[in-house]
């Protein structure tokens, strides 16, 4: 099968990827964190297409994606934060994982057979306008093999997927870079899942209160929880003060470490030190600095406040053991 790659700008490509998604194909599409991986969150047969071409275990739950806040009512429960959270945040890169509502129709494969439902608005058009004329909830997680570097642009889909999913809406790169926010609504707490797209500072603002964390019983109850995902070929090596013969040099900001010389390649995510341009960037370096044959990926350290949370959660699960 040759994977079709659909422009979209042409306002036909979007009605001729709604209707692959109906008949339970798998398209790829952007959105404003990254590209993801579609599906008809209806259909079971369509959504273990997803884990077949990602390689993906079947205990990791899907996010739903839906048009507007109505349609994800009828999905999910929301109680007062999350209500709250969704009228701030929605449309916008952050998901909500909720009690199932029972007239819910995200089929029990997307959510690995939990009794919640992880449920996002994109804040894209080019999804909102898929997700419209497909008329139904998506299923998209990022667009490439399980456990490897999101993909920010169409090409990175094609890298990892081609010839196993049946067409990518091209829509140019995306604006944000890291995934959506996820946040557990479920009893009456709320509770920081995977920092993302939308700070935690931001979240706590609207709730009036401070997030707490996963519960270490609550097993993965969203994607990007596992230990080691985001990870290239190379190994990944943290806060690295000094580069090592042979390695990469993935940087931010202005501060260069001992030894830069020896690196096989050189990255600055943000030579400025702005934390959104770093966290639009880091994906696409990755897989570029994989891409130079070295072994490691040395990383510079990155400051750990406001988007800075969410570029270290996703290099530290890249630098975890595989």
């Amino acid at each position: 099968m040759t994977t079709r790659r659909l422009r979209a700008e042409n306002p036909a490509a979007i009605a001729d990827a709604a209707a692959l998604l109906r008949a339970g194909a798998l398209v790829a599409f952007p959105t404003e964190t990254v590209y993801g991986l579609g599906a008809d969150a209806t259909d079971p047969s369509a959504v273990v297409r997803i884990y077949e071409a990602k390689e993906r275990p079947r205990f990791n739950p899907l996010i739903a994606h839906l048009p507007d806040v109505a349609a994800a009512r009828v999905q999910g429960l929301l109680d007062d934060p999350a209500r709250r959270l969704a009228e701030a945040f929605w449309p916008g890169p952050l998901t909500l994982v909720v009690p199932r509502a029972p007239e819910g129709t995200v089929c029990d494969v997307a959510r690995a057979g939990l009794d919640t439902v992880a449920l996002r608005v994109p804040a894209h058009p080019v999804a909102h306008a898929l997700l419209m004329a497909a008329e139904r909830p998506i299923v998209a997680p990022s667009a490439n093999r399980s456990g490897r570097v999101s993909p920010t642009a169409a090409d990175h889909v094609l890298d990892d997927l081609d010839g196993r999913i049946a067409a990518v809406l091209d829509g140019g790169e995306t604006r944000v870079g890291v995934e959506s926010t996820i946040v557990a609504c479920i009893d009456g707490t709320p509770r920081l899942l995977r920092p993302g797209g939308v700070p935690r500072a931001a979240l706590e603002v609207v709730l009036g209160t401070p997030l707490a964390g996963s519960r270490e019983d609550e097993g993965v109850r969203a994607p990007g929880m596992l230990a080691s995902h985001y990870a290239p070929r190379a190994r990944v090596r943290l806060d690295a003060a000094e580069i090592r013969d042979g390695e990469a040099a993935l940087l931010f900001g202005g501060a260069e470490p001992e030894g830069l010389a020896r690196a096989v390649a050189t990255l600055n995510l943000s030579p400025r030190g702005d934390l959104a341009e770093a966290a639009a960037r880091l994906f696409g370096a990755l897989r570029r600095l994989d891409a130079s044959g070295a072994a490691t990926i040395a990383v510079a350290p990155i400051p750990g406040h406001e988007l800075g949370e969410a570029i270290r959660d996703r290099l530290a699960r890249a630098a975890a053991e595989r």
